[in-house]
């Protein structure tokens, strides 16, 4: 049986998945109407007519001196018509909520919109970008509440906000860089509302920045284990108490203590005492010598 689809769509799909794949990225030349003949063993006609395709699509245009090359991708703004970027990032966001950073792809983020993987690729720098954008979007949905007196206060419910976006989006500590932030304004806006903590204590500029990474990377650290956790417990049925008590020996004395009465191991629990045993080594930090006395 013959195939329907006229060959230069055959070409076209084929660049397209190139593009979408990130084999060929923004400003990479694509392949000439020469090499696409003996690619596709196609007549010149045929390859003419797919390049015109892919420029009227917008997945490709001219540079001088290089011929045909891959087409920059910008965001549309939020007036824009067509995609707005809010549908864009909370489609990807419900996709990673729902099963993780494993399944979202711009061909996912495409079939749960409706379009076609090129309408996205012609506004995005492939996954990396999209993914920057949801953890941005994830830090925007914090409510900050007006700061508490004290350095200690204050850092604390900025760990419990950033622990709480974390379990809402489990995939979210994955993308979190202490050493090479995303600039974006929901990152900053944490960022900024957290170091307002550190104001006046006379800290000079790396101390700032060592204290507010630290406690970032404790929070971070310990959330990298939700999205396990919550897999593991789905697999076993079993939570962590449960599975520790069906590993270890009977009679051995670290069941004894695990099975004591209020003895409780999850990560909510290793989270709260982890995060006071922080502070509490932050005061040597931050609290004046003098009344430490």
């Amino acid at each position: 049986m013959n195939d329907p689809q006229p060959p230069y769509l055959r070409i076209v799909a084929e660049i397209e998945r190139r593009i979408a794949d990130g084999e060929l990225r923004p400003g990479d030349p694509v392949p000439t109407t020469r090499a696409i003949v003996r690619e596709w063993g196609v007549a010149m006609a045929t390859a003419t007519k797919a390049l015109a395709a892919l420029k009227q699509a917008g997945a490709i245009e001219s540079a001088a001196r290089v011929g045909a090359v891959v087409a920059p991708r910008r965001l549309p703004s939020r007036s824009a018509g067509g995609l707005e970027r809010d549908r864009v990032v909370r489609a990807a966001m419900e996709i990673a909520d729902a099963d993780g950073l494993a399944a979202l792809s711009m061909r996912a983020v495409a079939t749960k919109l409706g379009v076609a993987t090129m309408t996205l690729y012609r506004h995005l720098e492939a996954k990396a970008e999209l993914t920057q954008l949801i953890a941005d979007a994830a830090f925007a949905e914090i409510e900050y509440p007006e700061p508490p007196p004290g350095w200690r206060s204050h850092l604390r419910v900025a760990a419990q906000l950033q622990w709480a976006t974390y379990q809402r989006h489990p995939w979210l500590p994955r993308l979190v860089s202490i050493t090479r932030p995303v600039t974006l304004p929901g990152l900053l806006e944490y960022g900024l509302w957290t170091l307002r903590a550190l104001d006046g204590l006379g800290l000079d500029p790396n101390t700032r920045l060592h204290v507010y990474a630290t406690m970032v990377n404790y929070v971070r650290g310990t959330a990298v284990n939700i999205e396990s956790e919550a897999g593991a417990e789905l697999d076993t049925g079993m939570t962590s108490k449960q599975w520790i008590r069906a590993r270890l020996p009977v009679d051995g004395p670290l069941i004894a203590q695990v099975t004591e009465p209020g003895a409780e191991l999850d990560l909510e629990s290793l989270f709260a005492f982890g995060l006071e045993r922080l502070l509490d080594g932050l005061s040597v930090v931050l609290t004046p010598r003098e009344a430490r006395r």
